[in-house]
């Protein structure tokens, strides 16, 4: 029987595998089985009822990771609500604009974030019900204080997951996925993958992003494996929740790779038996710092890419370490992909089928025949394989010519004491812009400005190599480990 809505999914589960552990929480050491699921989505669905909240209507979700934010998050969907999550680096202007933009009618958050949803909510036109918990308790609701109420139906093309865009190039975008399109995202990472319900994922990346969201928390659910999610991701317990959890992959992002590069301890021999493999997305990986994190740590690792509109999946590197290509996105996975005008074009049943409540956006979106314009700039090899060179929005064009910043950066990885960069263009009155570089170095390390810059000159030529450079302490990202470029051209 075809399962096309989260609901079929974990009733298939019960039936078959009630008492599978789905989440397990390392903070706390409990575990939420698929029956569990079931029950507290029951008990969700009757409170909101309770609270006025009818079928489709909008939940938000303000918290970090945790038992009851991957429950709440799971059981909205399941009862036929829109979950929400909203994203807790968001500043307060955004924040604001995306509480009144989503029309969610009520909110889970914890203690830790009322101030700051307080003060963004304060003018807003239209009251918001804040419901405070512990994002680690055990349960919700005590069930006999609700009063009785049934599942509203839910169809595939229901929407299930209202998601927006970092806001980095403008107003932030509602992202609105069916239960359809994160199915069929799931159920293409899940193929490509060769996900059973005997896998288990380890990962830190949070819940209000579409890689935390679809990739960690969707997929495996929807695959009936189980899911290792921190708070928080921590270096020092990395690998110690990899053993104890017997974690099969691992969800990763260049600025995890690029940490626990860092912290690899001399000497020590990193193997773990029931590791297959780690999946990184959600930002280019450098080649240089891919293939130092396979041989430090006996890991393969499958470069991959994707979009909040294509519920975070579009392209994979085969499973086969054979096959990948370093520095390419791989092949198209569960999708349609081709380049034109030098821009990735994208068309599958993971696709959203608008931007919330913007028309005008949706149609700029996509073209004549329906293929969504991702923004990136891309190319095609012979043998099918998908590169990204930068971000439409992003590219440096100096005295005329395209320099993608992704270039820059991975010539200043290269150095050993370099930890993080990231180019971005400037203003200029003689090339219309210049190169800035932003440099994060290892601990210990020095560099000055003049080594930095005649290395940047051997390895790049002198018309690519960046007018002026900054050391920083870190770079600006977004929720995935993404570095925000635009950001640091407004700190420059």
């Amino acid at each position: 029987m075809a399962r096309e809505t989260l609901r079929e999914v974990l009733a298939g589960h019960v039936a078959r595998q009630p008492d599978r552990p789905f989440l397990l929480a390392p903070e706390t050491g409990r575990t939420l089985s698929y029956r569990e699921i079931d029950r507290q989505a029951r008990i969700l669905a009757r409170f909101l009822s309770a609270r006025g909240l009818e079928r489709g209507d909008k939940v938000g979700l303000y918290l970090h990771n945790g038992y009851q934010t991957a429950l709440l998050f799971l059981s909205a969907m399941i009862g036929g609500y829109v979950i929400a999550p909203l994203n807790l680096l968001s500043q307060r202007s955004q924040l604001a604009y995306v509480l009144d933009h989503c029309d969610c009618r009520l909110l889970f958050t914890s203690r830790e974030y009322e101030t700051q949803l307080a003060e963004a909510m304060a003018g807003l036109p239209r009251a918001i019900e804040v419901i405070v918990i512990d994002a680690d308790a055990p349960s919700l609701f005590l069930e006999d204080r609700l009063p009785p109420a049934q599942f509203e139906p839910v169809a595939p093309g229901d929407p299930a997951l209202l998601m927006y865009t970092s806001g980095t190039t403008g107003t932030p975008k509602g992202v609105l996925l069916t239960h359809a399109n994160l199915i069929a995202g799931a159920r293409a990472v899940a193929a490509w993958h060769g996900l059973t319900s005997e896998d288990r994922c380890l990962s830190s990346l949070p819940t209000y992003h579409i890689n935390g969201q679809v990739i960690a928390t969707v997929t495996p659910f929807v695959s009936g494996g189980s899911l290792v999610a921190p708070h928080r991701f921590s270096v020092s317990s990395w690998w110690g929740l990899v053993a104890k959890h017997e974690a099969t992959w691992i969800n990763l992002v260049p600025t995890i790779i690029a940490y626990l590069l860092n912290a690899a301890e001399p000497g020590r021999e990193y193997r773990f038996p029931r590791l297959r493999f780690g999946r990184s997305a959600s930002a280019p990986l450098p080649p240089e710092q891919h293939k130092a994190f396979e041989q430090t740590f006996g890991v393969s690792v499958i470069e991959c890419m994707g979009m909040t509109e294509t519920s975070s999946v579009a392209f994979a590197n085969p499973p086969d370490p054979a096959k990948k290509r370093y520095g390419s996105l791989g092949l198209p996975c569960g999708i349609e992909a081709r380049v034109e005008g030098g821009e990735l074009m994208l068309r599958g049943p993971n696709v959203m089928s608008a931007y919330y409540k913007s028309p005008e956006q949706t149609a700029k979106a996509f073209d004549a025949g329906g293929w969504l314009k991702s923004g990136d700039l891309g190319h095609r090899d012979a043998d099918g394989y998908f590169y990204i060179t930068g971000r439409l929005k992003e590219l440096i064009i100096k005295g005329g010519e395209n320099i993608a910043p992704r270039e820059i950066d991975e010539a200043l990885l290269r150095h050993p004491a370099v930890l993080e960069a990231a180019a971005v263009g400037v203003p200029d009155g003689d090339y219309g812009q210049e190169i800035l570089a932003c440099v994060v170095l290892k601990a210990g390390r020095r560099l000055d400005e003049a080594e930095l810059r005649a290395f940047c000159t051997a390895e790049l030529g002198r018309y690519k190599t960046p007018k002026a450079f900054r050391f920083v302490a870190e770079l600006p990202k977004g929720p995935s480990g993404k570095v925000q470029r635009l950001k640091l051209a407004e700190l420059a």
